[in-house]
């Protein structure tokens, strides 16, 4: 199955994966029933994740059923239990749009949700996320995760995603991100897929982000705060969630969230609990 997935990855455009990956998922629950883990996004119980990775591939990542990864897990579990995002009023522009995602944030009654996306069939929008072709101030919220090491001239993305979102308004921008190097890596002149993926990570990656992402999204004009959540995920000693490997195939890194200013804005309660 990890060799299966990885060649479906590494040879098979994305859009085409995204058009007939949701006729697959039947069968793959077939295949990993039990009870082993929970997905928080879909609620099924399996006895485990599937591999998922484009070069290396990691153990307990994919749903079989909403194809969620560890990053949509965490995501959701922040979203759920730090802010008021599935009941509070909003408009939200969603780059990208995950599967596991889309038909859950279209039933929320008070949530205006825009998907966008260059190639993606699942979007409703085709937009250049370096020219998004909406006005000024037009969202309260944007989500953009593993996109940016894609883009051209992401700084020049960042600085569109500031320019659309309202004051006040706040996003999460996941990336990854590679610890050990505290500044970005970057060399357009590296045009070879085999070379690139060699230097950063993956054949279709333009750069490989260090310590100083973050700071990056700062320089376009956003507050930005880096978030460990997943170090606050831990299994429940009331046994309320029974399943501890749940917890274990949670990325336990940093979530990057940002924000911008307004004046008089002085809080972020309008728009999360704790966030």
């Amino acid at each position: 199955m990890k060799r299966l997935i990885r060649l479906v990855l590494r040879y098979v455009p994305r859009k085409y994966i995204q058009r007939i990956v949701q006729w697959c998922t039947p069968l793959m629950g077939l295949l990993y029933a039990g009870r082993g883990v929970e997905c928080p996004i879909c609620g099924r119980h399996y006895r485990k994740f599937m591999p998922y990775g484009y070069v290396h591939s990691r153990e307990n990542a994919l749903c079989p059923h909403c194809l969620a990864l560890e990053r949509h897990r965490l995501l959701w579990l922040y979203l759920q239990n730090e802010t008021d995002f599935f009941e509070a009023p909003a408009r939200l522009l969603h780059i990208a749009p995950e599967y596991c995602f889309i038909k859950r944030f279209e039933r929320l009654p008070k949530l205006d949700y825009v998907t966008a996306d260059l190639e993606s069939p699942l979007a409703k929008v085709k937009m250049d996320i370096q020219q998004i072709p909406f006005p000024d101030n037009e969202f309260d919220i944007i989500f953009c995760n593993h996109i940016l090491e894609h883009v051209e001239d992401d700084r020049l993305a960042m600085r569109e995603m500031f320019r659309v979102m309202r004051p006040g308004g706040w996003g999460v921008m996941l990336s990854p991100v590679n610890m050990e190097r505290e500044v970005t890596y970057e060399d357009p002149s590296i045009t070879d897929p085999d070379e690139r993926e060699r230097c950063f990570g993956q054949k279709d990656h333009l750069r490989d982000y260090g310590r100083d992402y973050g700071k990056r999204l700062a320089e376009a004009g956003f507050e930005v705060e880096e978030i460990d959540y997943g170090d606050g995920v831990r299994p429940r000693a009331d046994g309320e969630r029974k399943s501890k490997d749940f917890y274990t195939v949670l990325v336990l890194g940093c979530m990057v969230c940002v924000q911008k200013s307004s004046i008089g804005f002085t809080n972020r309660s309008k728009f999360s609990k704790k966030f």
